[in-house]
């Protein structure tokens, strides 16, 4: 199925769909007249005499280096060409397609002056799965993201590499295996396609999308882990979360709510128990995630911002009839984002692992076994997998330190300030995965926890939750080979298994739940 953008308009759903569904996408006709426009302003340009940065001038530090009309053309492949100097790993082929259709939207807002036939190209190699490879670093988030976006673009004059049905082959022969024709770079079109933060925003939505999975699966193994150790539900009462006031903290409180009602460990306790507070890991779950969740909101906003945004530069103003220099490339707002969400991602683990470490320690889990095991001493139970937590707790926060404030001098002091966008966005994958872990752990502790309360049942919709685990994940009786176990439980968590289980609906990201 092909997803039409309409420039200037697109919604972070339309774009975690792509990303997740690898959809075709083009950019509605609408956009057609507007893009023709400006791209006879900067034709004009070229050939006169009049200096224009990037349509007849070098770049950068070269920019007072005029440029003949006869080797424009010249002039933007080698930009491409010179610019390509990417290293480490490719980036992943969902989020490069999630990156080729940001800058669709960027192109189709009409003031990069570029021809139709290079929104074309894209939207072919889009619908016939031709994925630049993309090597991840080399990008400091300011004058876009040059070296990344270059790679993309070589493939688009038939150079660099590319994959096609599961081949990494050169550009060119990908092209033409999937029956398309590489395009000959015309004024500004090269620096139109290698100016703009589409890296950048492309890495930070996807670890937008993947937070908010792993906030809405941190609201469900909470919710075990609470059942799990006989916490108290009077800490959810919805009246402690509406005095306060604050979105986030009102909907996981209500959701933990719903999630535990009815639940016969619960009630089982209501009486007589002579504990008074249960520990804040268990008792301001709501206050922590919700405020993450907040967090995650609002740089979701910043984030749809700039998906809409036009990044390149000179701007064809077509209005006033100028093509103008300016800094939107200065991916900022990215990069404040990016450290917004990997603050969130760092403190829903830091509070998640607590809960592991409460449910297997037998002094503070109110009589559950020493690290969940029913025969402790000839088995280890989950003694490692809580100490696996802790790693990986402390890996993220390390990670969420901030990215945005590190910024370096570039190309001869022209580029005098950088965002650091690129790699404060890229290290959110990397913290998810290892958020999902975490949560995937306490998945398999709660669920255990839980089963040791046997008869007393804990909620319906927790039940449901525990027959999914156990499908794939047998209770711990003796100690096994535990790896799998854990991959396992971390994909029930990314792969939406466990919020579905749950039946946990109600939660959008930039919206209110």
């Amino acid at each position: 199925m092909t997803v039409t953008l309409i420039p200037a308009s697109v919604k972070l759903a339309d774009l975690e769909h792509i990303w997740r569904s690898q959809a075709a996408v083009k950019l509605d006709p609408s956009a057609k007249a507007g893009v023709e426009a400006a791209q006879a302003m900067v034709r004009a340009a070229a050939e006169g005499s009049d200096a224009v940065y990037g349509v007849n001038t070098g770049f950068g530090k070269l920019a007072s280096v005029k440029i003949a009309a006869k080797d424009t053309e010249t002039l933007q492949r080698n930009l491409i060409l010179s610019h390509c100097c990417g290293v480490g790993d490719a980036l992943d082929i969902p989020t490069t397609r999630l990156m080729m259709a940001l800058k669709l939207l960027s192109l189709g807002r009409g003031a990069s002056g570029v021809r139709w036939d290079i929104i074309d190209l894209i939207e072919g190699m889009l619908e016939y799965g031709v994925t630049p490879v993309v090597p991840s670093q080399g990008s400091v988030g300011a004058s876009g993201d040059l070296a990344p976006l270059a790679h993309m673009t070589a493939v688009m004059i038939g150079a660099g590499e590319a994959i096609y049905r599961g081949e990494t082959m050169a550009g060119a022969d990908a092209l033409k295996k999937a029956g398309l024709t590489p395009v000959v770079l015309g004024p500004k079109e090269g620096l139109a396609l290698i100016n703009g933060t589409q890296f950048s925003t492309a890495c930070a939505l996807v670890g937008l999308f993947s937070a908010w999975r792993n906030a809405a699966s941190s609201i469900v193994t909470a919710s075990l882990s609470t059942d799990a150790i006989m916490g108290s539900t009077a800490p959810l009462v919805d009246e402690i979360h509406t005095l306060r006031g604050h979105p986030g903290q009102i909907n996981v409180a209500r959701s933990m709510r719903a999630l535990m009602d009815g639940s016969e460990i619960r009630e089982s306790h209501r009486e007589g128990d002579t504990r008074v507070q249960d520990p804040y890991c268990i008792r301001c779950q709501p206050q922590v995630t919700g405020a993450a969740m907040d967090l995650l909101r609002f740089a979701g906003q910043t984030l749809e911002i700039e998906a809409n945004a036009v990044t390149d530069n000179p701007l064809v103003l077509k209005e006033d009839g100028r093509i103008v220099s300016g800094g939107n490339f200065h991916a900022e707002p990215v990069a404040f984002a990016a450290d917004q969400i990997a603050l969130a991602v760092a403190e829903i683990g830091a509070i998640a692992q607590r809960r592991v470490a409460l449910m297997v320690d037998p002094t503070l889990s109110h009589d559950l076994p020493p690290f969940l095991t029913p025969d402790p001493g000839l088995n280890s139970g989950l003694m490692i997998a809580e100490v696996t937590t802790a790693a990986l707790m402390s890996e993220n926060k390390h990670l969420a330190n901030p990215c945005s404030t590190d910024s370096t001098p570039t190309s001869a002091n022209q580029e005098d300030h950088v965002s650091m966008a690129a790699h404060g966005a890229r290290r959110l994958a990397r913290m998810n995965a290892n958020l999902s872990y975490i949560l995937g752990v306490e998945l398999i502790c709660a669920a255990q926890g839980v089963e040791f309360r046997h008869p007393l049942k804990t909620s319906a919709g927790l039940q449901d939750v525990l027959a999914m685990v156990r499908k794939d994940i047998p209770s711990v009786e003796q100690d096994r080979y535990m790896a799998p176990d854990l991959a396992k439980a971390a994909e029930l968590v990314t792969d939406g298994s466990l919020v579905s289980a749950a039946k946990l609906s109600g939660f959008v990201v930039g919206g209110q739940a």
